[in-house]
């Protein structure tokens, strides 16, 4: 019997899950007093920042309604209401997927799979709960990338991992010589005895 790495998906999934909500809560909890709710980590290069918008005279929490790389940010409600239906319907794909046989015996695309459900499960919750994605990573060295978060981490090397895995060789699974082969090998053998 072949093992089983159902379990590493639904771990990996849970895990990222808890970091992803722990980091975004208290990256916001700590710099809800900081100037410029920032904090630089790497001097010139990376920053925690909570992201803060007026709204009615008052600083409210900013969240991104769209996906990845600001994509959706042109209709804020109704960009949050599609992605996070694609998240529900990923989410609902990924434990389908799960539960096949064959997905639960390759290590490989249970842990793919495993920090895609992660992702999706981060941002979705943030989706249901703010009305959006909390974003607090801020690259900008040589480029300055977009605000981020762990979930976005987590979706970004699942779906690089399964690309990966989707272009590599699978490698054919070795046959067993069958007892009609073995038989036939018997055979060839017993009547090149006999010819000498």
């Amino acid at each position: 019997m072949q093992p089983t790495y159902r379990w590493l998906l639904y771990l990996l999934a849970l895990t990222g899950l808890i970091v992803d909500q722990a980091g975004k809560y208290g990256v916001f909890s700590s710099l809800r007093e900081a100037p410029g709710y920032r904090r630089e980590l790497i001097p010139g290069a990376f920053d925690l920042v909570a992201q803060r918008k007026l709204v009615d005279g008052e600083t409210v929490l900013h969240v991104n309604p769209g996906a990845l790389f600001g994509l959706g940010q042109w209709a804020e409600g109704t960009a949050n209401s599609i992605f996070a239906a694609i998240s529900l319907l990923a989410a609902g794909v990924i434990v389908f997927w799960s539960l096949l046989p064959s997905t639960a015996r390759d290590r490989r695309l249970c842990i793919a799979l495993g920090l895609i459900f992660a992702g999706t499960l981060g941002n979705l919750y943030d989706r249901v709960v703010f009305g959006g994605v909390r974003d607090f990573l801020h690259w900008h060295y040589l480029v300055d990338w977009p605000v981020f978060n762990f979930a976005d981490c987590c979706l970004v090397i699942g779906a690089g991992l399964l690309l990966l895995q989707a272009f590599q060789a699978h490698p054919e699974s070795e046959e067993t010589p069958t007892e009609s082969h073995a038989v036939s090998a018997d055979a060839q053998c017993v009547g090149a005895v006999d010819a000498k």
